[in-house]
Protein backbone atom coordinates (compact mmCIF):
# COMPACT_ATOMS: atom_id res chain seq x y z
CA UNK A 1 0.00 0.00 0.00
CA UNK A 2 3.02 2.65 0.70
CA UNK A 3 3.83 1.93 -2.84
CA UNK A 4 0.39 2.77 -3.96
CA UNK A 5 0.29 5.92 -1.70
CA UNK A 6 3.95 6.91 -3.12
CA UNK A 7 2.64 7.03 -6.77
CA UNK A 8 -0.63 8.77 -6.12
CA UNK A 9 -1.35 12.01 -7.36
CA UNK A 10 -3.40 13.19 -4.02
CA UNK A 11 -0.30 13.24 -2.29
CA UNK A 12 0.57 16.33 -3.46
CA UNK A 13 -2.32 17.96 -1.80
CA UNK A 14 -2.42 15.48 1.25
CA UNK A 15 -6.51 15.29 1.07
CA UNK A 16 -7.72 11.63 1.03
CA UNK A 17 -10.27 11.22 -1.88
CA UNK A 18 -13.15 8.83 -2.56
CA UNK A 19 -12.24 5.73 -3.63
CA UNK A 20 -13.15 3.01 -5.97
CA UNK A 21 -11.32 -0.14 -5.19
CA UNK A 22 -10.80 -3.19 -7.97
CA UNK A 23 -8.99 -6.22 -7.36
CA UNK A 24 -8.62 -7.80 -10.86
CA UNK A 25 -5.88 -8.02 -12.96
CA UNK A 26 -3.38 -5.50 -14.53
CA UNK A 27 -4.70 -5.23 -18.16
CA UNK A 28 -8.39 -5.14 -17.72
CA UNK A 29 -9.35 -1.65 -16.85
CA UNK A 30 -6.27 -0.31 -18.71
CA UNK A 31 -7.04 -0.99 -22.27
CA UNK A 32 -11.28 -0.65 -21.47
CA UNK A 33 -10.51 3.14 -20.53
CA UNK A 34 -6.93 3.52 -21.72
CA UNK A 35 -7.50 2.70 -25.74
CA UNK A 36 -4.32 2.02 -26.48
CA UNK A 37 -5.04 -0.98 -28.31
CA UNK A 38 -7.88 0.56 -30.22
CA UNK A 39 -6.33 3.66 -31.02
CA UNK A 40 -3.11 1.43 -32.45
CA UNK A 41 -4.79 -1.39 -34.16
CA UNK A 42 -2.80 -1.51 -37.43
CA UNK A 43 0.55 -2.02 -35.21
CA UNK A 44 -1.30 -4.88 -33.62
CA UNK A 45 -2.74 -6.15 -36.28
CA UNK A 46 0.32 -6.40 -37.76
CA UNK A 47 2.11 -7.76 -34.80
CA UNK A 48 -0.69 -10.47 -34.81
CA UNK A 49 0.04 -11.72 -38.36
CA UNK A 50 3.67 -11.56 -37.59
CA UNK A 51 3.52 -13.41 -34.94
CA UNK A 52 0.07 -15.07 -34.63
CA UNK A 53 0.01 -15.81 -30.70
CA UNK A 54 -2.85 -18.72 -30.50
CA UNK A 55 -3.26 -18.79 -34.03
CA UNK A 56 -5.48 -15.34 -33.74
CA UNK A 57 -4.92 -13.82 -36.72
CA UNK A 58 -7.43 -15.09 -38.99
CA UNK A 59 -10.11 -14.71 -35.91
CA UNK A 60 -8.86 -11.07 -35.86
CA UNK A 61 -9.35 -10.15 -39.61
CA UNK A 62 -12.81 -11.62 -39.32
CA UNK A 63 -13.29 -9.47 -36.00
CA UNK A 64 -12.21 -6.12 -37.64
CA UNK A 65 -14.66 -6.37 -40.45
CA UNK A 66 -18.30 -7.35 -38.64
CA UNK A 67 -17.78 -7.76 -34.89
CA UNK A 68 -16.18 -4.80 -32.60
CA UNK A 69 -16.53 -6.56 -29.11
CA UNK A 70 -14.93 -9.42 -30.28
CA UNK A 71 -12.34 -7.09 -32.42
CA UNK A 72 -11.23 -5.11 -28.97
CA UNK A 73 -10.79 -8.24 -27.43
CA UNK A 74 -8.08 -9.63 -29.59
CA UNK A 75 -6.65 -6.73 -29.60
CA UNK A 76 -5.95 -6.77 -26.09
CA UNK A 77 -4.91 -10.16 -26.61
CA UNK A 78 -2.73 -9.28 -29.25
CA UNK A 79 -0.98 -5.90 -27.38
CA UNK A 80 0.45 -8.56 -25.16
CA UNK A 81 2.38 -9.78 -27.76
CA UNK A 82 3.39 -6.55 -28.86
CA UNK A 83 4.37 -5.41 -25.39
CA UNK A 84 7.20 -8.64 -25.13
CA UNK A 85 8.25 -8.34 -28.91
CA UNK A 86 8.81 -4.47 -29.57
CA UNK A 87 11.30 -2.95 -27.35
CA UNK A 88 9.86 0.26 -26.66
CA UNK A 89 6.36 -0.51 -27.03
CA UNK A 90 5.58 -0.91 -22.90
CA UNK A 91 6.83 2.78 -22.52
CA UNK A 92 4.77 4.08 -24.97
CA UNK A 93 1.71 2.62 -23.50
CA UNK A 94 2.70 3.93 -20.06
CA UNK A 95 2.81 6.96 -21.34
CA UNK A 96 -0.35 7.18 -23.40
CA UNK A 97 -2.36 5.68 -20.39
CA UNK A 98 -0.68 8.64 -17.89
CA UNK A 99 -2.05 11.09 -20.36
CA UNK A 100 -5.54 9.43 -19.19
CA UNK A 101 -4.52 9.63 -15.59
CA UNK A 102 -4.07 5.96 -15.31
CA UNK A 103 -0.94 5.41 -13.41
CA UNK A 104 0.96 1.80 -12.78
CA UNK A 105 2.75 1.08 -9.73
CA UNK A 106 4.98 -2.37 -10.07
CA UNK A 107 6.29 -4.75 -7.39
CA UNK A 108 4.62 -3.32 -4.71
CA UNK A 109 7.25 -3.44 -1.65
CA UNK A 110 8.44 -6.68 -2.76
CA UNK A 111 4.73 -8.33 -3.25
CA UNK A 112 3.96 -9.74 -6.21
CA UNK A 113 1.25 -7.53 -6.97
CA UNK A 114 1.32 -4.43 -9.22
CA UNK A 115 -1.59 -1.66 -9.24
CA UNK A 116 -2.68 1.03 -10.84
CA UNK A 117 -3.86 4.37 -9.96
CA UNK A 118 -6.94 5.88 -11.94
CA UNK A 119 -7.98 9.30 -11.63
CA UNK A 120 -11.60 9.54 -12.65
CA UNK A 121 -11.34 13.29 -14.04
CA UNK A 122 -8.43 12.90 -16.11
CA UNK A 123 -9.87 10.05 -18.37
CA UNK A 124 -10.95 10.48 -21.30
CA UNK A 125 -13.90 9.38 -22.59
CA UNK A 126 -13.00 9.42 -26.60
CA UNK A 127 -10.56 6.50 -25.93
CA UNK A 128 -12.67 4.49 -24.20
CA UNK A 129 -13.82 0.65 -25.35
CA UNK A 130 -17.14 1.45 -27.12
CA UNK A 131 -18.96 -1.03 -24.48
CA UNK A 132 -18.60 1.60 -22.00
CA UNK A 133 -20.29 4.08 -23.98
CA UNK A 134 -23.12 5.93 -21.54
CA UNK A 135 -24.56 9.53 -21.52
CA UNK A 136 -22.88 12.81 -19.45
CA UNK A 137 -19.41 10.74 -19.50
CA UNK A 138 -18.19 14.53 -19.51
CA UNK A 139 -19.37 14.72 -16.35
CA UNK A 140 -16.35 13.22 -14.96
CA UNK A 141 -14.13 16.00 -15.50
CA UNK A 142 -15.80 17.07 -12.27
CA UNK A 143 -14.80 13.63 -10.46
CA UNK A 144 -12.72 13.88 -6.97
CA UNK A 145 -12.68 10.06 -7.15
CA UNK A 146 -10.15 7.51 -8.32
CA UNK A 147 -10.13 4.38 -9.14
CA UNK A 148 -7.34 1.44 -7.33
CA UNK A 149 -7.07 -1.52 -9.30
CA UNK A 150 -4.98 -4.38 -7.95
CA UNK A 151 -3.56 -7.52 -9.49
CA UNK A 152 -5.73 -9.65 -7.42
CA UNK A 153 -3.73 -11.49 -4.75
CA UNK A 154 -4.42 -15.36 -3.36
CA UNK A 155 -5.53 -15.79 0.33
CA UNK A 156 -4.77 -14.20 3.24
CA UNK A 157 -3.01 -11.69 1.47
CA UNK A 158 -6.27 -10.17 -0.27
CA UNK A 159 -7.66 -9.61 3.43
CA UNK A 160 -4.37 -7.70 4.64
CA UNK A 161 -4.12 -5.23 1.30
CA UNK A 162 -7.94 -4.31 1.49
CA UNK A 163 -7.66 -3.58 5.64
CA UNK A 164 -4.60 -1.22 4.47
CA UNK A 165 -6.33 0.50 1.78
CA UNK A 166 -9.72 1.10 4.19
CA UNK A 167 -7.23 2.62 6.47
CA UNK A 168 -5.28 4.89 4.11
CA UNK A 169 -8.06 6.11 2.08
CA UNK A 170 -11.00 8.70 2.40
CA UNK A 171 -14.25 7.20 1.52
CA UNK A 172 -14.41 3.85 0.05
CA UNK A 173 -17.34 4.08 -2.30
CA UNK A 174 -17.31 0.34 -4.19
CA UNK A 175 -15.07 -2.76 -3.93
CA UNK A 176 -15.27 -4.96 -6.63
CA UNK A 177 -13.42 -8.23 -7.00
CA UNK A 178 -12.93 -10.27 -10.17
CA UNK A 179 -10.99 -13.58 -10.54
CA UNK A 180 -10.52 -17.00 -11.74
CA UNK A 181 -12.30 -20.07 -10.32
CA UNK A 182 -13.44 -23.46 -10.75
CA UNK A 183 -16.87 -24.65 -11.25
CA UNK A 184 -18.57 -27.38 -10.22
CA UNK A 185 -21.78 -26.92 -12.48
CA UNK A 186 -20.50 -24.97 -15.15
CA UNK A 187 -18.27 -24.79 -18.26
CA UNK A 188 -14.89 -23.11 -18.53
CA UNK A 189 -15.71 -19.55 -19.37
CA UNK A 190 -18.68 -18.80 -17.75
CA UNK A 191 -18.87 -16.75 -15.55
CA UNK A 192 -20.28 -16.86 -11.88
CA UNK A 193 -22.04 -14.53 -9.90
CA UNK A 194 -22.05 -15.57 -6.19
CA UNK A 195 -23.96 -13.82 -2.98
CA UNK A 196 -22.84 -16.68 -0.24
CA UNK A 197 -19.20 -17.45 0.43
CA UNK A 198 -17.53 -19.86 2.77
CA UNK A 199 -14.38 -18.74 4.21
CA UNK A 200 -11.76 -22.05 4.94
CA UNK A 201 -9.40 -19.59 6.37
CA UNK A 202 -12.52 -18.04 9.45
CA UNK A 203 -14.55 -20.79 9.05
CA UNK A 204 -16.92 -18.05 8.11
CA UNK A 205 -20.34 -18.23 5.79
CA UNK A 206 -20.71 -14.62 4.24
CA UNK A 207 -23.72 -13.72 3.06
CA UNK A 208 -23.40 -10.21 1.34
CA UNK A 209 -25.98 -8.14 -1.50
CA UNK A 210 -23.49 -8.84 -4.68
CA UNK A 211 -23.98 -5.88 -6.77
CA UNK A 212 -23.73 -7.25 -10.30
CA UNK A 213 -26.46 -9.67 -12.03
CA UNK A 214 -26.84 -12.03 -15.24
CA UNK A 215 -28.11 -9.37 -17.07
CA UNK A 216 -24.85 -7.36 -16.31
CA UNK A 217 -22.96 -9.65 -17.92
CA UNK A 218 -24.12 -11.30 -20.47
CA UNK A 219 -24.92 -8.61 -23.53
CA UNK A 220 -21.00 -9.15 -23.41
CA UNK A 221 -21.10 -12.96 -23.80
CA UNK A 222 -21.63 -14.59 -27.00
CA UNK A 223 -19.44 -18.27 -26.35
CA UNK A 224 -20.26 -18.91 -22.96
CA UNK A 225 -22.91 -18.07 -20.09
CA UNK A 226 -23.55 -16.43 -16.69
CA UNK A 227 -24.38 -18.67 -13.73
CA UNK A 228 -26.02 -16.37 -10.98
CA UNK A 229 -27.23 -16.99 -7.85
CA UNK A 230 -24.22 -19.69 -7.14
CA UNK A 231 -22.14 -20.31 -3.56
CA UNK A 232 -19.00 -19.97 -3.44
CA UNK A 233 -15.78 -21.42 -1.03
CA UNK A 234 -12.59 -19.82 -0.93
CA UNK A 235 -10.16 -22.46 -0.19
CA UNK A 236 -7.15 -22.10 1.84
CA UNK A 237 -5.03 -23.39 -1.70
CA UNK A 238 -5.30 -25.13 -5.22
CA UNK A 239 -4.43 -28.88 -4.18
CA UNK A 240 -7.87 -29.85 -2.13
CA UNK A 241 -9.85 -30.40 -4.71
CA UNK A 242 -10.31 -34.05 -4.10
CA UNK A 243 -13.52 -35.63 -4.66
CA UNK A 244 -14.28 -36.11 -1.04
CA UNK A 245 -13.47 -32.36 0.09
CA UNK A 246 -15.48 -30.73 -2.92
CA UNK A 247 -18.44 -33.14 -2.70
CA UNK A 248 -19.11 -32.24 0.81
CA UNK A 249 -19.61 -28.31 -0.45
CA UNK A 250 -21.45 -29.72 -3.39
CA UNK A 251 -23.78 -31.64 -1.42
CA UNK A 252 -24.97 -28.01 -0.03
CA UNK A 253 -25.23 -26.46 -3.05
CA UNK A 254 -21.67 -24.59 -3.17
CA UNK A 255 -20.77 -24.76 -6.78
CA UNK A 256 -17.49 -21.78 -7.16
CA UNK A 257 -14.37 -22.83 -5.68
CA UNK A 258 -11.95 -19.62 -5.60
CA UNK A 259 -9.31 -18.78 -3.05
CA UNK A 260 -9.76 -14.40 -2.37
CA UNK A 261 -13.85 -13.92 -1.58
CA UNK A 262 -13.49 -15.17 1.89
CA UNK A 263 -10.69 -12.84 3.20
CA UNK A 264 -11.79 -10.23 1.20
CA UNK A 265 -14.91 -10.26 2.83
CA UNK A 266 -13.49 -10.90 6.24
CA UNK A 267 -11.60 -7.66 5.47
CA UNK A 268 -15.19 -5.56 4.77
CA UNK A 269 -16.41 -6.81 8.06
CA UNK A 270 -13.86 -4.58 9.59
CA UNK A 271 -14.46 -1.98 7.22
CA UNK A 272 -17.80 -1.82 8.66
CA UNK A 273 -17.44 -2.95 12.18
CA UNK A 274 -14.45 -1.62 14.97
CA UNK A 275 -14.13 -5.63 15.61
CA UNK A 276 -11.84 -8.35 14.34
CA UNK A 277 -14.22 -10.76 12.05
CA UNK A 278 -15.70 -13.70 13.88
CA UNK A 279 -14.68 -17.58 13.70
CA UNK A 280 -17.62 -20.13 12.68
CA UNK A 281 -20.28 -18.32 12.13
CA UNK A 282 -23.25 -17.13 9.94
CA UNK A 283 -22.18 -13.26 9.03
CA UNK A 284 -24.76 -10.83 6.59
CA UNK A 285 -22.85 -8.18 5.24
CA UNK A 286 -25.83 -6.54 3.91
CA UNK A 287 -26.32 -3.98 6.56
CA UNK A 288 -22.49 -3.44 8.43
CA UNK A 289 -21.40 -1.96 4.90
CA UNK A 290 -21.51 1.93 3.50
CA UNK A 291 -20.03 1.25 0.05
CA UNK A 292 -21.26 -0.81 -3.43
CA UNK A 293 -19.81 -4.61 -3.22
CA UNK A 294 -19.83 -6.85 -6.00
CA UNK A 295 -18.05 -10.33 -6.87
CA UNK A 296 -17.37 -11.86 -10.16
CA UNK A 297 -15.66 -14.91 -11.31
CA UNK A 298 -15.08 -16.48 -14.67
CA UNK A 299 -14.49 -20.73 -15.04
CA UNK A 300 -10.46 -21.30 -15.28
CA UNK A 301 -11.47 -24.71 -14.52
CA UNK A 302 -14.29 -27.71 -14.40
CA UNK A 303 -12.28 -30.38 -11.46
CA UNK A 304 -15.35 -33.11 -11.91
CA UNK A 305 -14.65 -33.14 -15.31
CA UNK A 306 -10.77 -34.25 -14.19
CA UNK A 307 -9.60 -31.14 -15.72
CA UNK A 308 -6.59 -28.86 -14.56
CA UNK A 309 -6.59 -27.88 -10.88
CA UNK A 310 -7.15 -24.55 -10.03
CA UNK A 311 -5.10 -21.96 -11.06
CA UNK A 312 -3.04 -24.59 -13.06
CA UNK A 313 -3.58 -22.89 -16.76
CA UNK A 314 -4.58 -19.88 -18.28
CA UNK A 315 -7.55 -19.42 -20.13
CA UNK A 316 -5.50 -17.88 -23.02
CA UNK A 317 -6.93 -16.19 -25.73
CA UNK A 318 -10.22 -18.17 -25.16
CA UNK A 319 -11.02 -16.55 -21.55
CA UNK A 320 -10.51 -12.75 -23.40
CA UNK A 321 -14.95 -12.57 -23.64
CA UNK A 322 -15.72 -13.48 -19.95
CA UNK A 323 -12.82 -11.57 -19.02
CA UNK A 324 -13.68 -8.72 -20.20
CA UNK A 325 -17.26 -9.09 -20.39
CA UNK A 326 -17.25 -9.15 -16.53
CA UNK A 327 -14.04 -5.72 -16.31
CA UNK A 328 -16.72 -4.35 -18.58
CA UNK A 329 -19.61 -4.72 -16.22
CA UNK A 330 -17.37 -3.58 -13.09
CA UNK A 331 -16.24 -0.03 -15.09
CA UNK A 332 -19.50 0.62 -16.32
CA UNK A 333 -21.04 0.10 -12.40
CA UNK A 334 -18.12 2.29 -11.20
CA UNK A 335 -18.96 5.04 -14.17
CA UNK A 336 -22.64 5.08 -13.51
CA UNK A 337 -22.43 4.76 -10.08
CA UNK A 338 -20.12 8.34 -10.30
CA UNK A 339 -22.05 10.46 -12.67
CA UNK A 340 -25.05 9.88 -10.20
CA UNK A 341 -22.51 10.85 -7.03
CA UNK A 342 -22.13 13.86 -9.14
CA UNK A 343 -25.49 14.92 -10.50
CA UNK A 344 -26.72 14.57 -6.99
CA UNK A 345 -24.06 16.81 -5.71
CA UNK A 346 -22.26 14.66 -3.40
CA UNK A 347 -19.23 15.67 -5.31
CA UNK A 348 -17.49 18.94 -6.38
CA UNK A 349 -18.54 20.29 -9.46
Amino acid sequence: WQGIETAAPWQRNGRLPPIYFVSSNTHALPNLLGGYALAHRDQLRETAQRENPDGIYPALEQALRADHATAANLLYFALRTHLHTMPDARHEVQLWDEASGIRTAENLAHVDVDAQVIELRRLRPERFDPRLSMPELERLQASDAYIINIDYPLGMAAYHLLSRVGQGVGTLLGVYVMGKAATLNGQVGDVLISRTVHDEHSENTYLFPNAFSAQDIAPYLELTNVLDNQKAVTGRGPFLQNSTYMGVFYREGYTVLEMEAGPYLSAIYELGDPRRYPNDEVVNLGERIGFDLGFLHYASDTPYSRRQSLLSKSLSVFGMESTYACATAIVRRILTRELARLNSGRAPG
